[in-house]
């Protein structure tokens, strides 16, 4: 259920900025696709992600159920704890999403000729896999940062930058990387799912108005 309401989120505001980027013909670049995404991701990041992902990664370290660990961090580090690593989630989420609606927007914008044909259930499919895969690939150092930053090991981190300085000094660039088989094998087929189901939806209802 939490997983719907963020994408709700996510592609309303992509879709609101989006509209607000175009240019008089109606026609985005894929850099003005990056940007409503990129938007639309900073801000379920800090409205959504950031405080749930920070509570449940120190749960995990902690070894305690989310509402015992929810309590433990408001008594011992505040409500400053909750958004603990909230600029890392923001770049993470950020980044994520730009990437991911970029790829998926020029990939449409390819395979419908600009708009000429129907996205087909079946390209929809492919298409959020693709940019699934695309983001996660681009931005898997954000998410290395993000985690890093969040857990209850964060105070030897000066800030964000130190964590990523830290990180590459320390254990190298593949360090980023760490996890990001298994990250693919959750977002992938997620996505494909995500995207070809909002494409079917907005397809069924813009038939449904033209019958109204």
């Amino acid at each position: 259920m939490r997983t719907q309401k963020i994408s709700g989120i996510r592609f309303g505001l992509n879709a609101i900025i989006k509209d607000n980027l175009r240019d008089k013909d109606g026609k985005l670049t894929p850099a003005k696709n990056f940007v409503a995404g990129l938007g639309a991701g900073v801000s379920e990041a800090l409205l959504v992600v950031a405080p749930v992902e920070t509570v449940k990664t120190k749960c995990i370290e902690l070894n305690m159920p989310f509402v015992s660990g929810f309590k433990h961090i408001l008594k011992t580090e505040g409500v400053s704890g909750i958004y603990q690593g909230g600029v890392a989630t923001a770049m993470k989420q950020g980044s994520n999403q730009g990437l991911r609606f970029m790829w998926f927007n020029e990939y449409k914008r390819i395979v419908t000729n600009d708009g000429e044909k129907k996205l087909s259930p079946i390209m929809g499919l492919f298409g959020g896999m693709s940019a699934g895969c695309f983001s996660t690939l681009g931005n898997n150092p954000f998410d290395v940062v993000k985690t890093r930053m969040q857990g209850t090991q964060a105070k030897q981190y000066s800030s964000t930058l130190d964590c990523f300085k830290q990180i590459l000094s320390k254990e190298g660039i593949g360090a980023f990387y760490a996890g990001v088989v298994p990250r693919l094998g959750r977002v992938v087929p997620g996505q494909g799912i995500i995207f070809m189901s909002f494409e079917t939806i907005v397809q069924n209802l813009e038939q449904f108005a033209i019958f109204q």
